[in-house]
């Protein structure tokens, strides 16, 4: 299963399970849309992978 990391591994922004601004790559790291477009362009810089919006966990499944 999907983890759902809670904040910005950069800025350290909230992004709960429900958020629309969480990115990750194919390790899961996890960034604030922000972060992605404006300080990485768009390439992990933890893996070097490129990010894709994170799915939305419904509440009953937390």
């Amino acid at each position: 299963m999907l983890e759902i990391k809670p904040n910005c591994e950069c800025c350290d922004k909230a992004l709960p399970a429900d958020s629309t601004e969480a990115m990750i790559c194919s390790y899961e790291c996890t960034f604030c849309r922000h972060c992605v477009e404006i300080k990485f362009d768009n390439v992990c810089p933890n893996c070097g992978g490129n990010f894709e919006a994170r799915p939305i966990r419904p509440v009953k499944v937390r």
